[in-house]
């Protein structure tokens, strides 16, 4: 079955003047002409063509090679380049801009900005996005993740607590403002960690391990510093969060007792302006 807002790998049926026909006896779609491939070996009868379906503007279903940036049941972070009556219109990739009503917006989309928008199928079986991501996913942990696990964050929103983060595309969760040890910005994917588990089962997000597992890594990473530069560093313990956050991406906190580790294995000695490396 050929399914809008999906790919599909088809086969080429026949040939027409605006295109070829994919599929097969009892379903065929049709692949315009501008989507075919320069080489005609590639889409002669009987050939396989990868292709993505969606609706065209007389909601039609239409196969296109182009890729989208996001498919249905996806969350993107997605730039608005149009208005109308309906809604703000979204560049996801394709010739066709993709719709996000106005009743699906968290805050009014402005032209220019991007937001992180969930792509799904509307009631009239059009494909269209919303901003209002906790329609679509979960904000409590069902058994599904446990602490500390690692998982894959896009960084959906902020507010007075932190930001919002949409976690392995399926869960939202809360990275509190105490939690955050470097910048962040909203479009911005990378591993996260579950916080300690709530009893209103709503997900907490650290970007840092356990500290003790943080000091472990630390210290090889500090180690491998010093070593690059001559084996000495300007970061101290005295040294600023912010500092130390642009050149390590960790907290002072966590820099301070690693620095700590590695002098009780008296692998650095502390100077007034500098860490060294312990000559061997």
């Amino acid at each position: 079955m050929i399914e809008v807002g999906k790919n599909h790998t088809l086969e080429v049926i026949k040939h027409v003047d605006f295109g070829v026909y994919l599929g097969g006896e009892d379903e065929e779609i049709l692949l315009p002409l501008r989507y075919l491939p320069d080489n005609k070996e590639e889409w002669a009868v009987g050939e396989f063509l990868d292709v993505f379906v969606y609706l065209d503007s007389e909601d039609r279903p239409i196969a296109t090679t182009e890729v989208p940036f996001a498919r249905v049941g996806d969350c993107a972070f997605l730039p608005v380049v149009g208005q109308s009556q309906f809604g703000s219109f979204v560049d996801w990739g394709l010739t066709k801009d993709l719709l996000v009503p106005f009743k699906e917006q968290r805050v009014p989309m402005e032209v220019g900005r991007s937001y992180v928008v969930y792509i799904f199928m509307d009631k009239t079986d059009r494909i269209a996005a919303t901003s209002r991501l906790s329609r679509f996913l979960e904000e409590e942990n069902e058994e599904t993740f446990e602490a500390r696990q690692e998982v894959d964050l896009l960084i959906a929103s902020r507010s007075d607590l932190g930001y919002k983060a949409v976690i392995n595309g399926t869960h939202l969760g809360l990275v509190h403002n105490n939690s955050i040890v470097r910048p962040i910005n909203v479009g911005d994917q990378f591993k996260g960690y579950i916080g300690d588990v709530r009893e209103d089962k709503r997900i907490n997000l650290t970007l840092q391990k356990l500290s003790h597992e943080v000091r472990g890594e630390l210290s090889d990473q500090i180690l491998v510093h010093l070593k690059e530069h001559g084996g000495s560093t300007h970061l101290t313990d005295k040294s600023s969060p912010e500092e130390i956050n642009a050149i390590l991406h960790v907290s002072k906190g966590n820099y301070k007792k690693a620095l700590g580790k590695l002098f009780k294995e008296g692998k650095i000695n502390f100077h007034q302006k500098s860490v060294r490396l312990v000559e061997e």
